[in-house]
């Protein structure tokens, strides 16, 4: 929530009168929302673990409660108000489904939000030890914390049992004096903090012990970090919502959820029946955006072979797009589908089986039947503006390629997940209240620039479209790959079994 008033700015210097070149300072403490962090509200994150890992009543609940715990917080008691907050938030919840959102959702809110100022002097004189001392629960902000600021957590700690949070806090709120202890048993040692940095009044406790203490001015919109100027980047994430819930984004994306579904349903009830080259027609009169560029590829003739569509991956509807961006039927080839994708899919999706030669004979069957196929070689989609590893298989199936890059716009709900129920991911692209998509047809590959033409190797073919997409996008290429991906989000490398999955689809 909101911090107090500091009544006592003038006790400790403004972090713009820091001076790194006045002496070397190799250890440093520091208060993390509203002085790593732009924003001095911890709300949202705790918002997006109750709705992550409890869901949408809890999320409704804990919004429903939040001005009684902002009453609470200015009026009566900060530790009181973090109690209840932390209560309505985590009373129940698997510990393993908060690890997850901490690990894979969270990450990408805070990264977004770290001040460029802050940020700077924490990093620049922490090369012995950085501290981050919050309020926050220690569950919830260790792994941004160490991966992206390189520094140890010290927070509130919740009482657990039999593998779920109890609602408890264990050993009181970090605030006020029980930073300073916490600090000091940190230190233990006598040598303090060189350099420390907050931005409240209960901050001043801790930052007293500190050999040199800043204060970080409340200001929302101070210049952020840029990405790359923190420890590491965020390339996978998961969660829902595109941007950080605060209240009031909290409460649209809470209230618009049944409106949006039932828009989504009509989306998909209109367009199915529609024959494919007008359904573009039907996505710009419910709202969808749909710009096309480039040349498509004529329709393979009579006994001619068909192309292969390879595209980067966004949501699990690329390949519909791409047959309603021709205005035909095409095919479209995954390692899984599920039955309730398969029924909205106005385009044949064909199953394959992870066995490199059975799937290449699938697909070279596919393509010399006259089929245009869609592939994407990513094999699972990615949110930043990176193209993840292409896999080389599709490079020795057909010299006839043809890259096409994709932009999906997607404004209050992600149609992608990887620990989320994957049947839905397509509905909730069709959620957003304007959703769009921008498809590029790119020239295809020379005949020199393939492996039957040119006699290049097929990685070195996949390489270059992968290259082409990524130059057309303005995206990083990386060399990350669908196993990355969950491992980072879900702890594991993302197979699914071929029966009784009812949610993976072209993810």
């Amino acid at each position: 929530m909101a911090p107090r008033a500091t009544t006592a700015m003038s006790r400790f210097p403004p972090v713009s009168s820091y001076d790194a070149a006045a002496r070397e300072r190799r250890t440093a403490a520091s208060d993390l929302d509203g002085t790593l962090l732009a924003s001095s509200s911890a709300f949202p994150y705790y918002f997006l673990v109750a709705l992550e890992a409890g869901g949408y009543l809890r999320a409704l609940a804990l919004l429903l409660l939040a001005p009684f715990i902002l009453l609470l917080y200015t009026a009566f008691s900060e530790p009181a108000a973090i109690g209840l907050l932390v209560f309505a938030t985590f009373a129940g919840l698997r510990v393993r489904d908060v690890e997850a959102v901490a690990r894979g959702v969270l990450p990408r809110h805070y990264a977004a939000g770290v001040r460029a100022d802050s940020w700077e002097v924490f990093r620049g004189c922490g090369a012995g030890r950085r501290v981050v001392v919050t309020a926050s629960p220690a569950v919830m902000v260790a792994p941004f914390v160490r991966e992206f600021l390189g520094a140890e957590v010290a927070g509130t700690e919740l009482g657990t049992c039999c593998g779920r949070f109890t609602g408890l806090i264990s050993g009181g709120v970090l605030v006020a004096g029980r930073k300073r202890e916490v600090v000091e048993r940190l230190f233990a040692g006598g040598d303090m903090p060189d350099v420390g940095l907050g931005d409240r009044e209960s901050d001043h406790d801790f930052m007293a012990i500190c050999k040199e203490a800043y204060m970080v001015p409340t200001d929302k919109r101070a210049p952020r970090a840029a990405a790359d100027a923190l420890l590491s980047r965020v390339v996978f994430h998961d969660g829902r919502l595109v941007r950080r819930p605060d209240p009031a984004h909290a409460l649209f994306a809470l209230a618009y959820l049944p409106v949006g579904f039932a828009l989504a349903v009509l989306r998909v009830l209109i367009s199915l029946p529609v024959p494919p080259h007008l359904v573009r027609h039907t996505y710009r009169l419910t709202g969808i955006r749909l710009a096309v560029r480039g040349t498509p590829p004529p329709a393979p003739r009579g006994g001619s072979p068909g192309s292969l569509l390879v595209c980067n991956h966004r949501t699990a509807l690329d390949p519909i797009i791409v047959a309603v961006a021709l205005g035909r039927p095409v095919t479209c080839v995954t390692y899984s589908v599920s039955r309730v994708s398969t029924a909205i899919s106005p385009i044949p999706a064909v199953a394959l089986a992870r066995d490199r030669e059975a799937d290449a004979a699938r697909i070279a069957e596919l393509l010399a039947s006259g089929r245009d196929v869609v592939v994407c070689p990513e094999g699972t989609t990615c949110r930043e503006p990176c193209l993840l590893r292409f896999s080389a298989l599709f490079a020795e199936l057909t010299d006839r390629i043809v890259p096409v890059a994709l932009e999906a716009a997607q404004s209050t709900y992600y149609g992608s997940t990887a620990t989320g129920w994957k049947a839905m991911d397509p509905w909730f692209f069709y959620m957003n209240p304007r959703p769009g998509y921008k498809v590029t047809f790119l020239p295809a590959l020379r005949p020199e620039e393939t492996c039957g033409g040119g006699g290049r190797s097929a990685v070195d073919v996949a390489n270059h479209v992968q290259a082409v997409i990524a130059k057309e996008l303005g995206y990083r290429c990386t060399a990350l790959t669908r196993k990355d991906k969950y491992m980072k989000l879900t702890g594991n490398d993302g197979t699914v079994a071929a029966a009784g999955d009812d949610g993976k689809k072209f993810a």
